[in-house]
């Protein structure tokens, strides 16, 4: 119990400073939204948000160039400005050099040698029969001139004439492919004592295809060429003529042995250039603030490479000149694009809270980039196989136009890209790459998460900011022509994980940002669609017949602004919450008497008519008490536009007319303001077509076509219709919409036959019909329906009664 009490209390705890912070952040937004202060508090917000962008910025900047040579004079203390990594170029070069001797050497290991060898003595044997052939007498000059250039070695006469004995070829040849084979079972190589040299610097060898072959260290399992010409020199050799012969030709094959592991001179050398290659610059640190050379002393190389590393890059001039322009820079990039977007781009009309968004956005996206991006030029020594130039693409550069896109619309998101970018690229050292990274990234992140309902769309969007950083970051690879490289593979890892890394932010803030700024998103509307939410449930309690009301009109226009492209999501939570405000006086309203006395009976018209207008503005404030979103506070404030009541109206008129007294039009008009978007027209259009349809008395298809034609023809003729972007064939697209739905809602019933009376009345007759099925599978009827000609009439009359009534409620007759 004392766990959960003290649970309890931490959880109380955290509500209170939840709800502390969200009322200071209201009370901010109120205030910065102030429209008699909203022109000086955005000019107050771009000069604040650009000071602090130029101080985010401008470290990366260089504001100098001193140019210090080997034997100047220090004309000051000159200290490191800020934290630096110099490469220490001797000390690199050596270790480089290191890494070349200490590459290992490449031998090549061939198992074509004993067949070489085979051939050449059988390319002999058959040039001295095809010799003997042509000229049986050949002299041993003509031999030797024949021979020598097949055995590449000279010959003697006693050798030539031992080769030109040789018995039987091939038994000669046998014994040689089988002493051959032994012989080079071992490793021959040239030279030992060098070969024990490179054994000691590291061997790799290979076949003769350049893969690596194991097999244990050779450095002591080697045979030198001496020696294995020592041993072919005592060879026996069978089909030759004689031992004497049998040692010539001994002799002559142990002048032409080759080694079969030799070195690879040109493999070795590239292995040296590689290991010198993969050998990155040995960096030392100079730390803020420490001394590099004092005044009047002579600048050495030590301090001149210093220097060179601290100001190598800077261009001439002072760091406040510097500082100032890229102040002006930004306040450029600022000002004129958004004055672009204000006069050109139609829905481009950010809030002064959406202002005050992008502007914190932005400032925190540039502190976390700029956080990141020293991180990245210090981890060199963790990661020393990645180039530091390579980590921005990892960079979730996306996540802000996602954000801007989910909260605000596209045309702002687009604007918000278009001054990003630049700034990034001069941030990051007037990269143009990064600029086209984060420009295209934004944008298909932005267009990813336009119709955002659930989390699983941004993780979407967020692959397909994947799927395009991996597209861009390849082709600044081949650009740069290094795309095979181990470089390629890090950039290509770094740019998926930034899609999804920029969605991981997006949805973790997206709470945060509806909570504390009040914004509603398809998420918070989706969670406001919920039927028990508390406000719906206390107007299913108290105002029924408002609530069934309202759930019909949340269908009607959901079907229209599917009909026409507009948000359906959001037009059918309004249409849910459009009429809350009829909870505090719910029996003022003819729809919740359920057949009781109308109060409206013993009241003055003006009086009827401002319980009826209250309804709007206490449904406002009941809905930023329970927090339902600007969205939806708009859309209940401008259902009802500025109609005319024109039942009170007219009933008022009539009163004063008998005492003289000037009824004032206005007095029983809705406050307004008129529908401002298509989704608050298509609330009103069929807040009065659900209402009036209820007054059919026989609400056949036609009927319900031309009553919602006429509605809303009287709306379009008032007016109401003027200030928002519902074009007449949107009217039309919502006119079939809304009969169609309402054709459902009243569709007909088959007249089932009445039980037989007990006391010998005349039943009615029973009706029949023939269902049978059509060429589409629809059930249709083939007969008529039969009455009774005792059964009466229907009363209308009370019907139209009351239906008169509730079309003079929407203030339309």
């Amino acid at each position: 119990m004392a766990e959960q009490s003290g649970s309890n209390k931490e959880q109380h705890t955290l509500t209170y400073l939840s709800q502390l912070g969200s009322n200071f952040l209201d009370s901010l937004v109120k205030k910065f939204s102030n429209p008699e202060t909203a022109r000086r508090n955005r000019f107050i917000l771009l000069v604040s948000t650009a000071l602090l962008l130029t101080f985010t910025i401008l470290p990366s900047q260089n504001t100098s160039k001193l140019s210090y040579k080997v034997g100047d004079i220090a004309p000051s203390d000159i200290r490191v400005t800020q934290d630096l990594l110099v490469e220490d170029k001797a000390l690199t070069e050596q270790r480089r050099k290191d890494a070349a001797n200490n590459a290992p050497v490449i031998y090549n290991l061939s198992d074509q040698v004993p067949g070489a060898l085979h051939d050449k003595l059988q390319q002999v044997l058959a040039a001295i029969r095809s010799g003997r052939d042509v000229k049986p007498d050949k002299s041993i000059s003509e031999w030797r001139a024949q021979l020598v250039p097949l055995l590449d070695t000279e010959l003697s006469e006693a050798e030539i004439q031992a080769l030109t004995r040789v018995k039987s070829d091939k038994v000669f040849l046998a014994t040689l492919s089988e002493l051959l084979n032994e012989l080079y079972q071992r490793k021959i190589v040239l030279d030992g004592k060098a070969f024990q040299t490179d054994a000691r610097r590291g061997l790799e060898i290979s076949d003769n295809n350049g893969h690596p072959i194991g097999g244990g260290d050779f450095s002591s399992s080697f045979t030198e060429i001496d020696e294995a010409r020592r041993i072919v020199s005592n060879w026996n050799l069978k089909g030759v003529g004689s031992t004497s012969d049998n040692v010539r030709i001994a002799s002559v094959i142990a002048r032409i042995l080759l080694p079969n592991l030799y070195h690879n001179r040109e493999a070795s050398e590239e292995r040296s250039r590689v290991a010198m290659e993969t050998v990155r610059p040995v960096l030392f640190k100079l730390k803020k603030g420490e001394m590099i050379v004092r005044v009047g002393e002579r600048i050495t190389p030590e301090e001149a490479h210093k220097l060179q590393a601290i100001y190598g890059n800077q261009r001439s001039g002072s760091r406040i000149f510097t500082a100032f322009g890229t102040f002006a820079l930004i306040l450029v990039l600022f000002y004129f694009p958004y004055r672009f977007a204000c006069k050109n781009i139609r829905k481009f009309n950010p809030t002064n809270k959406d202002v005050l968004i992008i502007s914190l956005l932005v400032t925190i996206s540039f502190v976390c980039f700029k956080t990141a991006l020293l991180i990245t030029h210090n981890i060199g020594s963790v990661f020393p196989s990645v180039d530091a130039s390579s980590y921005f693409y990892l960079f979730p550069f996306a996540a802000g136009a996602m954000i801007v896109r989910v909260f605000i619309n596209s045309e702002v998101a687009l604007v918000y890209c278009a001054i990003l970018a630049p700034l990034l690229g001069i941030m990051f050292e007037n990269n143009m790459l990064v600029v086209i990274y984060s420009l295209l990234g934004s944008i298909v992140g932005a267009h990813g998460v336009r119709h955002c309902a659930n989390r699983s769309t941004l993780y979407a969007a967020g692959f397909k900011v994947s799927v395009v950083n991996l597209a861009l970051a390849l082709s600044f690879q081949i650009i740069n022509n290094s795309i095979f490289t181990t470089q390629t593979l890090y950039v290509a890892v770094f740019a998926l994980l930034s899609g999804f890394i920029s969605a991981g932010f997006v949805s973790s803030l997206i709470p945060i940002i509806e909570s504390l700024f009040q914004y509603t998103t398809d998420i918070k509307l989706l969670e406001l669609a919920n039927l028990n939410s508390p406000v719906l449930r206390e107007l299913m309690v108290k105002a029924p017949g408002t609530y069934h009301h309202s759930v019909v009109i949340g269908n009607l226009v959901e079907a229209a602004a599917e009909s026409i492209g507009a948000n359906p999501l959001l037009a059918r939570v309004a249409a849910y919450y459009h009429d809350i405000g009829k909870i505090t006086k719910p029996l003022y309203f003819i729809e919740n008497q359920a057949g009781e006395e109308n109060r409206h009976d013993k009241l003055a018209p003006s009086m009827s008519a401002l319980i009826l207008i209250s309804h709007i503005k206490e449904g406002a404030e009941l809905a930023r008490e329970h927090r339902l979103g600007q969205p939806i506070i708009d859309i209940i404030r401008q259902h009802h536009g500025t109609a005319l009541i024109k039942f009170f109206y007219e009933r008022a008129k009539n009163q004063a007319a008998s005492s003289g007294q000037i009824v004032e039009e206005k007095d029983f008009r809705y406050p307004g303001p008129k529908p401002q978007t298509r989704e608050a027209g298509i609330v009103m259009l069929a807040d009065c077509v659900e209402a009036a349809s209820r007054t059919l008395v026989n609400p056949t298809p036609d009927r319900i076509q031309g009553l919602v034609q006429k509605l809303i023809n009287n709306v379009f003729m008032d007016g109401q219709l003027d200030e928002c972007e519902l074009t007449l064939k949107n009217l039309h697209e919502i006119a079939r919409s809304f009969t169609a739905i309402l054709n459902g809602i009243f569709h007909q019933r088959i007249d089932y036959p009445e039980p037989a009376h007990k006391g010998g009345d005349s039943p009615r007759k029973s009706e029949v019909r023939d269902y049978t099925k059509t060429e589409h599978g629809a059930l249709s009827h083939v007969d008529t329906v039969e009455q009774s000609p005792e059964t009466p009439p229907p009363q209308e009359s009370a019907a139209q009664k009351s239906g008169g009534k509730n079309i003079k409620r929407l203030g339309m007759f």
